[in-house]
């Protein structure tokens, strides 16, 4: 019996160490990128990835409490604290695209053309034109805050101003039936852009470069961190055919790229 015991056990963690827990912002799934890159490694590997798509503060919190090998996240500042307070072992900045505002057609607020997207929302405030937030304490969520203060308005409480407590694509969908701006990454609204009638009203700020980051969750902290899958999965995803897959993904579909790979590859 007690053998029996050991046997059971040992192919239980056997089990276990098979799977990687990936905390993804929801952006890389809801564009249909992360599963096009899934497909492809677990094709090559052992391993079978368990995603957990959420915002990026809550995918970091997750790699507080060790349910999570390895994060996939885009809030720079967050990304350093959890650095800083020895939750990560390794970060990894993989690639970026960038954050756009979303409105209806006819912009109420007449914000097309405004060159500065905290400009843009000191216009949008003033007109008390619709918002949507995510409110998710995500990466988007994050730069759209730091956006309201830098330009000096505080919209929390403010009729205009809805918070939706959901994803990107959640987010974008209730903008459009409400007919009002919201700030999104360019992917995603791509990706959603036939089913919806808001259109960009405002790009090309260099602030609204969006960067992503890979982190290695510490298994110091967490020993039953999948730390051997999390570093062959980040190996893949820092490879030449993941960075092809990036470059090239939505180029057919959406005609034009999506996302653009940081990490030099030889």
């Amino acid at each position: 019996m007690i053998g029996l015991f050991f046997i059971v056990s040992f192919l239980r963690i056997g089990f276990a160490q098979e799977t990687i827990r990936l905390a993804t912002t929801t952006s890389v799934q809801d564009t249909g990128l992360l599963d096009l890159l899934i497909n492809v490694f677990q094709k090559k590997t052992q391993y079978k990835v368990q995603t957990i798509a959420v915002g990026s503060g809550q995918a970091m919190q997750l790699g507080r409490t060790g349910e999570a090998d390895i994060l996939w996240v885009h809030s720079l500042d967050d990304e350093k604290q959890f650095m800083a307070e020895g939750y990560g072992v390794a970060r990894i900045t993989v690639m970026h695209n960038d954050f756009v505002i979303l409105g209806p057609k006819n912009d109420p607020a007449q914000i097309k053309g405004i060159k500065k997207a905290s400009d843009a929302f000191k216009k949008i405030a003033a007109s008390k034109a619709l918002f949507v937030s995510r409110g998710d304490n995500s990466g988007t969520h994050k730069k759209e805050k730091k956006l309201w203060e830098t330009a000096e308005v505080i919209p929390d409480k403010e009729k205009y101003y809805i918070e939706v407590g959901q994803g990107m694509a959640a987010a974008i969908t209730v903008a459009n039936e409400k007919k009002s701006y919201c700030l999104a990454d360019r992917a995603t609204y791509l990706s959603l852009k036939k089913s919806v009638e808001l259109v960009i009203i405002c790009e090309g700020d260099v602030g609204l470069t969006n960067h992503y980051s890979l982190i290695l969750v510490n298994p110091d902290k967490f020993p039953k961190v999948n730390s051997l899958g999390a570093r062959e999965l980040l190996n893949f995803l820092l490879s030449k055919k993941a960075k092809q897959i990036i470059e090239n993904f939505g180029k057919e579909k959406y005609k034009e790229q999506l996302f653009f790979s940081d990490y030099p590859v030889k």
